[in-house]
């Protein structure tokens, strides 16, 4: 398969149109923005990572049953997904306080949620993705009453699954941010990535940052983070 016409470039990713009109190439990058692309920076040796942190992970889900977008790993920063009509809505999933959440609430990082928090962010750059709820997402169309509900059960299982695994690595999962898109037939599939740059990972037994928030904050050893997370995963 290879790499056609660059349909899309943004902060973290490249995607291509390959030679077949239902697959695309997804190409991680390096480059490192925070603070809607304020801060600007690269970590070496991310792309690669979060490629393969990205599809085991998107692999863990296959087999619990949650469709995604994932085919096939085509080198250490390129991957193979079925395209997908993206839904204009960043899924924001929360188990404890950290980041913005803290700072709206005036809660105390590290504090655990009474249940799960799910927020929903209008994805657009230019507007800093701003925090929207229903009423906002279906008087603008951005998705339908059953697509949001979808999206909303589907947080909901792949939070349960991957708290789950990353108890297994002594991790514990923050925080972390979904995108869904739609295939040509209309089912509803996880898209985009599932990384060190999208979620929050503290280690469970230090609450050492093992994420981009490294990066950030300026905590150092961003890289030895990511790779920290790619180890305890893959091995």
């Amino acid at each position: 398969m290879e790499k056609r016409e660059l349909l899309y470039e943004g902060k973290a990713k490249k995607v291509y149109r390959t030679d077949d009109d239902s697959l695309l190439i997804v190409s991680y990058k390096d480059d490192a923005t925070a603070f809607n692309g304020e801060k600007k920076g690269t970590i070496l040796g991310k792309g690669a990572i979060n490629n393969r942190v990205t599809n085991h992970l998107m692999g863990v889900l296959e087999a619990a049953g949650i469709p995604t977008h994932f085919v096939r790993e085509l080198s250490d920063t390129d991957s193979l997904v079925k395209k997908v009509d993206i839904i204009p809505l960043e899924v924001i999933v929360r188990n404890i306080a950290a980041g913005s959440l803290s700072k709206r609430l005036g809660l105390p990082e590290g504090t655990r949620m009474g249940s799960t928090v799910l927020e929903f962010c209008y994805k657009n750059d230019a507007l800093g993705d701003p925090m929207v709820n229903e009423y906002h997402i279906f008087a603008m169309g951005f998705a339908t009453r059953g697509e949001l509900a979808h999206m909303a059960d589907l947080s909901l299982r792949i939070n349960g699954v991957l708290t789950a695994y990353f108890k297994e690595i002594n991790v514990e999962l923050i925080d972390f941010k979904l995108e869904f898109g739609k295939l040509a037939d209309g089912s509803l599939v996880l898209a985009d990535e599932i990384s060190p740059d999208t979620c929050r990972f503290w280690d469970s037994t230090t609450g050492e940052k093992l994420d981009k928030d490294r990066f950030r904050r300026d905590l150092g050893n961003v890289e030895g983070a990511y790779l920290e997370i790619q180890k305890r995963l893959l091995g």
